[in-house]
Parts: C-alpha cells; sequence; structure tokens
C-alpha cells in the first residue's frame, strides 16, 4: 500500500486561508506552532456569522482540502455549527461563531507574548 501524499504544511495553509477567504470567513487569524508544539504547525482560527457558515465554510473547507490537494481532514463540532475543529495532521483550524470565539478566546492561549490578533491578520 503506497502512502497517500500530502502538500506541505505551508501549501495546506495557504489553501486553507484561500478557501475560508472564498467562503467569507471573518476575522482570520493565523499562529505559527512550528517549534511550540508537536500538535501541528499552523493553527487558524476565524468566525462565520451564523451556525449555518459556520458548517458551511468547514464542510467546504474539508472538501476542497481532499479534492483539489488530496489532504484528508478530521472534524469535530460540525452538526452543532458553534464551533468546528479541522485537523489536517499540519494546520490545525477552529472555525467559531463570534460569541464561542469570544467565550473560549484561544487566540490569547497561542499568541506569541505581547503580540496581538489584530497584528497577526
Amino acid at each position: 500500500m503506497t502512502p497517500v501524499m500530502t502538500a506541505d504544511s505551508e501549501a495546506q495553509l495557504a489553501a486553507i486561508l484561500q478557501s475560508l477567504s472564498d467562503d467569507k470567513a471573518e476575522d482570520v487569524v493565523q499562529i505559527d506552532l512550528r517549534g511550540k508544539t508537536a500538535m501541528g504547525d499552523y493553527m487558524v482560527i476565524c468566525s462565520g456569522r451564523s451556525s449555518r457558515q459556520v458548517s458551511a465554510i468547514a464542510e467546504k473547507l474539508v472538501d476542497r482540502l481532499k479534492q483539489e490537494h488530496g489532504v484528508p481532514a478530521g472534524t469535530e463540532g460540525k452538526d452543532t455549527g458553534d464551533w468546528v475543529l479541522i485537523d489536517t495532521g499540519d494546520v490545525i483550524v477552529h472555525v467559531f461563531r463570534p460569541e464561542v470565539r469570544e467565550f473560549y478566546q484561544l487566540e490569547k492561549m497561542w499568541m506569541p507574548t505581547g503580540q496581538t490578533a489584530a497584528t497577526q491578520a
């Protein structure tokens, strides 16, 4: 059995950011995790305006990654649409409803000291 070829993390990140832009995701933040954790190279956090949009953004992203780049992605939370986690292995994507994103404030946990989300966008 031959292993599935996947794009490198930078190519995955570029494809993810393009997909999020195409689907009108809001407040997109990317965080470089290289050297900080073994869980992935990048984290992307964004918002959708409603549960329906959050689910649609996530579903389209997973489909595009698989169809266009051969990248399999696991998801959690798509049914409720409050917070969807998409994991490609190299890039972790969180798609939130704005209220849920504000509650969990993941950016604050992962941003380097002194850096704000506004400087990442």
